[in-house]
């Protein structure tokens, strides 16, 4: 064997189907009975069982087999990273998307639509008439943009100018300036500003252009749920000779004398191989995290409640599907919150419920406190399970032991910096090799 994959989440399962597609000799293991790790989909009583192992699902909610809820919420961006992995590995074929009906913003104590088109953006009550104007002036210079051309820089160099520099610019508003940055670069904090626009801008056009490609909101999301994600990248490695293996504890990381990886070991059984994935809760996360191969991130974790809602959120046009992004100047925090919502027209909850995940970065030691903005916005709540989550990443490189542990999922409301990290484990396990993607298109169900 040449690489043994520990955990089936979104990262470890792209990692093993593309490593697969490579020629490598695959082993996935993982110590559930389910596919996904932390980014699972569950059905009714694997959440309960999860959360509340004392209590059933209530015969009200429907049958079982209709509910695929996700620990993560996560949303695809039409142009982004992974819609280019998952359209260059065929895994498309696997899967069906629907788009999600809107993209809204908290500002002011209401929630706006991210406008989708030039109209929308006229009528929009985010901004005034002179604002829009500035605006508008902003997103044309973004737009027409050519680093070869000086003619469309207007004095700006976006390597060497920060944000807040263009900002400042064009005249924008702080409440344009939160829009902008946190509803369509989608940063979590206002850190950005200080930087160099380049990061930004190219969000930006990412935002915009995805938001071209189908109308209506940038974001695609695949029926029954994001489980099903890693489970295709599962088949996709099966097909070229990957071998799985769910519900098998993990019971030791084998190395030599060096400290080199040579095989993990499961009950009396050893595998041996050259390389080791896997996710940070294989590796002593929340044991030996201080000291040992994984460490804690600053502001370290994440909280996020499930809600299960019988009507659509109040203010966002009845849409089945939402994202909510609450920017933290508006609620006096340091980081944003997220909602997100989907229903059974993605085939992940019965007829007539709602599903929506309300999460943000720890920043207090209330935790449950944090989040009250968000649940706030959603009107009566059914039912909601709350977890709070520690974020670890690895304390090593692990080219020096053949050891590569993938960092925990961050509070990000998108899979960037999921592929960011995929691309990043992919370098070092391949000696330097970068992951070479090539296009093609993936339809989406309107």
């Amino acid at each position: 064997m040449q690489v043994i994959v520990l955990g089936t989440g979104l990262t470890e399962c792209i990692l093993s189907g593309l490593l697969s597609v490579e020629g490598k000799k695959v082993l996935h293991m993982d110590r559930n009975d389910y596919y996904g790790g932390d980014s699972a989909s569950l059905n009714l009583t694997q959440l309960y069982r999860k959360f509340r192992p004392d209590q059933s699902p209530v015969a009200e909610l429907g049958r079982d087999r209709d509910y695929a809820l996700d620990l993560i919420p996560k949303f695809i961006i039409a142009s982004g990273e992974l819609t280019r992995i998952l359209v260059h590995t065929d895994v498309t074929r696997y899967l069906e998307f629907k788009q999600i009906a809107g993209s809204f913003v908290y500002r002011d104590g209401r929630i706006s639509k991210v406008p989708s088109t030039e109209m929308e953006a006229v009528r929009s009550p985010l901004m005034g008439l002179f604002e829009k104007r500035r605006a508008k002036k902003f997103f044309e210079f973004l737009q027409s943009w050519r680093d070869d051309d000086p003619a469309t820089h207007q004095g700006i160099d976006l390597d060497k100018d920060t944000m807040k520099d263009i900002y400042e610019k064009f005249g924008l508003e702080p409440g344009t300036q939160d829009f902008i940055g946190h509803a369509m670069a989608l940063y979590l904090d206002d850190d950005y500003k200080t930087k160099t626009a380049r990061e930004a801008y190219e969000r930006i056009i990412l935002y915009t252009s995805s938001m071209a490609r189908y109308g209506k909101s940038p974001y695609i999301y695949p029926l029954y749920g994001l489980g099903e994600l890693p489970q295709s990248f599962a088949r996709l490695s099966a097909i070229y000779g990957g071998t799985y293996m769910l519900d098998k504890p993990i019971d030791e990381i084998v190395t030599d004398a060096d400290g080199q990886f040579t095989g993990v070991r499961s009950g009396g059984e050893t595998v041996k191989a050259k390389q080791v994935i896997g996710d940070p809760s294989y590796f002593g996360a929340g044991e030996s995290a201080d000291g040992g191969k994984v460490r804690v991130i600053e502001e370290g974790k994440v909280v996020r409640a499930i809600c299960i809602l019988k009507h659509t959120i109040p203010g966002t046009d009845d849409s089945d599907s939402v994202q909510i992004i609450i920017p933290q100047n508006q609620v006096g925090r340091r980081n944003d919150i997220y909602i997100a919502m989907v229903s059974s027209t993605h085939n992940v909850c019965a007829k007539d419920v709602y599903i929506a995940i309300v999460s943000t970065i720890v920043e207090t030691d209330r935790p449950e406190q944090e989040i009250i903005p968000g649940l706030q916005l959603l009107g009566p709540i059914y039912d909601k399970f709350v977890s709070v989550s520690s974020l670890y990443t690895p304390t090593a490189n692990g080219v020096s032991d053949n050891i590569f542990i993938t960092r925990s999922y961050d509070a990000t409301s998108h899979f960037e910096t999921v592929v960011e990290e995929v691309q990043d484990v992919w370098k070092r396990v391949m000696g330097g090799k970068e992951l070479v993607l090539k296009k093609r298109e993936v339809e989406v169900e309107a």
